[in-house]
């Protein structure tokens, strides 16, 4: 289950970085500004939002067998559109629609967790997720080599197309052979279907203000439409109110599903979990798997053009960046399994935001080694951050894992739309200095990180919250 589920993540990460490395090439190709060929990149980005939080949905409410099956043959489509446009706005609809592909990450991650219990799941998450991920090494650098292989002018379209086509190939084993839980075992999925479950007020208010965040990106990326005139500023309007009205409507959802949290009705103990937690890890993955995307998607031209240097020599040595997924995730949570999930948050995270402060550094006097060295130092902490914050979340609250894996995960999107922003507006020297003084508040609040299974001892009003000595089962040990 571990293989077929890492084999599909790794496709649906080399389909939504198949532009990486090809964004100069197809620039020139169909007379593509700067501008244009950056909000692409944005457009790449931006609805992972919300599919993410719509996937985790249907993972809970479906299991991971038929949704990841179907993220598959939906990838295909805009692939192979792609690989035929010849328009700037046909580019934009594609990026925007292999965008949501980006969501497919989340479906594993219940899966996974369904497989193996609490003593193996940072192992198994940060194997599913490393090996995953190098779905983006492979887009940027085996890309480039394979349309080279078909044609020097129109080998990205061969490229884009064929990653497309496998992935109709996969989805049909996957669905074929995949199972959503062991022989014997329930999968269990939520009371209640439309938005996240939370046991609290105070949880309920958190989650209604963590929605801005993520409809705020999706304004930011209707603004960058507007500013490379593939939107009418009037036209923008509509979208604008829609996206207010989508803010309310998914505030309504939440209030309605936890409607017996208002009420001040008791939770049964064993549905009880600190959003909080979920908080925290969403800020993390914002910094560390946002940080990952954006670094990504402007690697290869960042040094293609400090060191003049071909594309395909440029992809390599980005690759760098998303190769340290194969040591680094794994290694992430097989730390956090032996020797606490929360020391090893805090540890990645700090060198996350000492690493970003190190790129700042690179200049066109190093030698090529030197900043792929930094680089790929950078790129394992941020991994192994990865990997820590997911062999947390699976253990937070077994039926919403998918919905709970799709806010962490829309949040990993949220912080690369934003940084990805702040990189056109101030360049790369702003776009890291902004990611390492982020980073550094995160790793400020990894401290009121809890160890899963771990609660608060009830006192008196009047009296703060301490924690116990000897950590309370998990769900699966109790199982």
């Amino acid at each position: 289950m571990l293989n077929l589920t890492w084999v599909a993540f790794f496709l649906t990460f080399l389909v939504w970085y198949n532009i990486a490395a090809f964004k100069t090439t197809i620039a020139k190709a169909l007379g593509l500004s700067l501008e244009q060929s950056d909000t692409l990149l944005l457009c790449n980005l931006a609805l992972t939002i919300p599919a993410r939080i719509g996937v985790g949905m249907l993972v809970d409410r479906f299991g991971p067998r038929r949704v990841f099956a179907w993220v598959l043959f939906f990838a295909a489509v805009p692939c192979l559109i792609m690989a035929l446009s010849n328009q700037f706005w046909q580019m934009i609809v594609c990026r925007l629609a292999i965008s949501c592909v980006g969501a497919g990450f989340v479906v594993g991650i219940r899966l996974v967790a369904e497989w193996f219990d609490k003593r193996e799941i940072g192992m198994a998450e940060g194997i599913y997720g490393g090996l995953g991920n190098f779905g983006m090494a492979a887009a940027t650098f085996g890309l480039p080599l394979l349309g080279a292989m078909f044609s020097k002018t129109n080998g990205w379209r061969w490229a884009i197309g064929l990653s497309g086509a496998v992935c109709i190939v996969w989805g049909v084993v996957y669905y074929l052979c995949a199972k959503d839980a062991p022989p014997g075992r329930e999968f269990k999925r939520p009371r209640k279907k439309g938005a996240l479950e939370v046991t609290s007020r105070g949880d309920l208010a958190g989650l209604v203000v963590m929605q801005v965040p993520m409809v705020l990106c999706l304004g930011i990326m209707t603004w960058r439409l507007v500013h490379v005139k593939f939107l009418p500023a009037l036209a923008s309007v509509p979208v604008y109110v829609l996206l207010a009205a989508l803010l309310v409507q998914q505030i309504y959802k939440i209030l309605h599903v936890n409607a017996s949290v208002i009420r001040g009705e008791p939770v049964p103990p064993e549905e009880r979990y600190a959003f909080s937690q979920v908080a925290i890890l969403c800020l993390c993955y914002a910094v560390t798997f946002g940080g990952e995307l954006a670094v990504e998607q402007m690697l290869p031209e960042y040094f293609e053009n400090m060191f003049k240097v071909s594309v395909a020599i440029a992809g390599v040595m980005a690759a760098g960046f998303a190769f340290a997924n194969f040591i680094a995730r794994p290694l992430g949570g097989i730390l956090g399994d032996h020797l606490g999930r929360r020391p090893i948050m805090i540890v990645t995270l700090a060198g996350s935001a000492a690493g970003f402060f190190g790129i700042t550094l690179i200049h066109p006097s190093w030698s090529l080694p030197a900043a792929m060295a930094m680089v790929v130092v950078v790129g394992l902490f941020l991994m192994a951050a990865n990997g820590a914050n997911f062999c947390i979340a699976p253990l937070i609250r077994k039926p919403l894992t998918g919905q709970i894996a799709g806010l962490i995960g829309a949040y990993g999107s949220v912080g690369s739309v934003l940084f990805t922003t702040v990189k056109l507006l101030m360049g790369p020297k702003g776009f890291f200095i902004s990611m390492a003084i982020i980073g550094t508040a995160t790793f400020a609040c990894c401290f009121m990180l809890r160890e899963p299974g771990q609660k608060p001892v009830e006192r008196p009003s009047g009296f703060a919250p301490t924690f116990p000595a000897v950590p309370v089962q998990s769900e699966v040990e109790l199982a």
